[in-house]
C-alpha cells in the first residue's frame, strides 16, 4: 500500500443534515504521479467545484437566517483531473489499471461516500446524494429541446426501488426540482412530457448508492449547463438560490 495523504486528492466533510454533494469531475490538478487514462470522456466539468461551494453557502445562509444556526450538507470533492481518475465509472474503467495509487484514491472516494451515507442513515434514517456535473449546450444531440439543467435518476430507481405508476413520478425530490425551475421558466429535462427530451439515466455513482441498492438512500445526478456554470451570472445565481431554497425546505425540520 502506498503511503500518501489522501486529502491531497479528495476533499471531504461530514455535515449536519442528511444531504451529500459529490463533485467527481471538477478537479483541475494534474497529479503527475497518476497516469492518464487513454479512453472515455476525459474533460473537466468546469467550475462545478465552485458552483457546489456556492450552493452549500446558500443553504447554510438560509438556515442561519431561519434558525440562527447553520446546517451544512456533507460534501466530497475530487481535486484530480478527470483524465487521471473518473470516479463516476466502475473500477475497471475508472483509471489506469496498473496504478496502485489511482486505485487507492478511487477506493477512498467511494468509501467516503459509503461512510457519509451510513452516517446519515444511522442518524436521520434517510440520505440524499446529489452528484454534480456539467454539460456544454452546444454538444447536446440534435433535435432535443434546449435546456439549462438535466436530471438523472436511473429511470427513478435511484429515488425509489419500486417501479412507480406515471401519476406518481413527480412525488419525489426530482419532481420538486422540476416544478421549481419550471415556475421560473428555466428549461430543465425532464420537464415537458410532450417534447423530445435530452434525458440522462445518470452514471455509476447514483446507480451504486441510490435507493435501488441501499434502502432509504436516494441519489440524483444534476447536470448544469455551461451557461449556468460559466457564462450567465444572473442565471447562475437564480438557479443556485432556487435549489438551495428547495433543499432548505426539505431539511428544515431535521434535528
Amino acid at each position: 500500500m502506498i503511503n500518501i495523504n489522501l486529502q491531497d486528492y479528495i476533499e471531504c466533510r461530514r455535515g449536519t443534515i442528511p444531504l451529500i454533494f459529490s463533485v467527481p469531475h471538477g478537479g483541475t490538478t494534474d497529479f503527475e504521479n497518476i497516469p492518464d487514462r487513454k479512453s472515455g470522456v476525459l474533460g473537466v466539468d468546469k467550475d462545478t467545484i465552485q458552483l457546489t461551494r456556492d450552493l452549500i453557502k446558500n443553504v447554510d445562509e438560509l438556515f442561519h437566517f431561519a434558525r440562527k444556526d447553520g446546517k451544512m450538507p456533507s460534501y466530497l470533492i475530487s481535486k484530480i483531473k478527470r483524465v487521471k481518475i473518473d470516479f463516476n465509472r466502475k473500477e475497471s474503467e475508472a483509471f489506469f489499471s496498473k496504478s496502485d495509487l489511482a486505485r487507492q484514491v478511487y477506493h477512498y472516494y467511494h468509501n467516503q461516500i459509503q461512510e457519509l451515507i451510513s452516517y446519515n442513515l444511522d442518524k436521520f434514517n434517510r440520505s440524499l446524494l446529489i452528484d454534480i456535473h456539467g454539460f456544454e449546450k452546444s454538444k447536446r444531440p440534435m433535435g432535443y429541446r434546449d435546456v439549462e439543467i438535466v436530471l438523472g435518476t436511473n429511470n427513478l430507481e435511484s429515488l425509489n426501488p419500486n417501479k412507480l405508476p406515471k401519476r406518481e413520478w413527480g412525488n419525489n425530490i426530482r419532481g420538486k426540482i422540476i416544478r421549481a425551475y419550471n415556475r421560473l421558466n428555466i428549461p430543465i429535462a425532464p420537464g415537458i412530457h410532450t417534447r423530445k427530451e435530452y434525458v440522462l439515466t445518470g452514471g455509476y455513482i447514483i446507480k451504486k448508492y441510490g435507493a435501488g441498492q441501499i434502502e432509504n438512500s436516494q441519489a440524483i445526478q444534476i447536470e448544469f449547463s455551461d451557461a449556468i456554470r460559466i457564462y450567465n451570472k444572473q442565471l447562475r445565481e437564480l438557479s443556485l438560490k432556487t435549489l438551495a431554497q428547495l433543499l432548505f425546505e426539505e431539511y428544515l425540520q431535521e434535528s
